[in-house]
């Protein structure tokens, strides 16, 4: 299957640069471009990309706005946020937008086209040690009702997901099989009210039932 990616960035060296290093992969193809966030929704219902690159720093709409417009739709792609700076609360208000993942501009081109393949598939968490740097800040801030309601097992498939394993590892780690875990999985999601692992993960980080310290 060939991923489809859209890259949201106003200036044009850069989205030129990941069209380049994205079109060389077999499984990889860029279907779209927008230059500003008030672009990219009409991109993504035209070209209906897995994967959305977003510029958080964008002049009309930025990064964050457009995220959340895209989590909207009915049918979302997956947003992987594009930042020049590793601790900025862009990012991580983009993160709590929708983003399912961000990547430094500097990154190398492998890093770049695994973290797209990560997000897409949404086994796994997308660099877990630097949204648990981001989410330290923002410890015990906000009660999340749906925590209470997790079982002692979701608890922890929970805490297993803030360390970054995939389905698999969580298998392993618990000793159930990988359907058991794909269920805790999703029931965990649907009790946190949480799109995808990323949101999950921030909302045990922000409820304090995980410490990111």
């Amino acid at each position: 299957m060939t991923l489809r990616v859209v890259i949201a960035d106003d200036e044009d060296l850069i989205r030129m640069g990941l069209r380049i290093i994205i079109d060389s992969e077999p499984d990889l193809t860029v279907v779209g471009e927008a230059a500003d966030g008030a672009a990219v929704v009409p991109v993504v219902r035209e070209h209906r990309p897995d994967v959305v690159l977003m510029d958080v720093r964008m002049p009309a709409v930025d990064g964050i706005q457009a995220t959340r417009r895209l989590a909207a739709l009915p049918e979302p792609p997956k947003v992987v946020v594009v930042t020049t700076f590793e601790n900025d609360d862009y990012v991580y208000e983009a993160l709590r937008a929708g983003a399912s993942g961000f990547l430094l501009k500097r990154a190398r081109p492998g890093d770049l086209v695994q973290a797209i393949r990560t997000v897409a598939t949404g086994d796994s968490l997308l660099f877990p040690a630097a949204i648990r740097g981001l989410a330290a800040r923002h410890e015990g801030s906000r009660t999340i009702p749906g925590i209470s309601r997790l079982t002692s097992r979701e608890g922890d498939v929970l805490r297993l997901m803030t360390r970054g394993l995939s389905n698999g590892e969580i298998a392993a780690e618990l000793v159930v099989s990988m359907e058991t875990v794909k269920t805790h999985v999703g029931n965990v999601l649907a009790k946190l009210e949480a799109r995808d692992r990323t949101q999950a993960v921030i909302t045990a980080y922000e409820s304090g039932f995980v410490s990111p310290r």
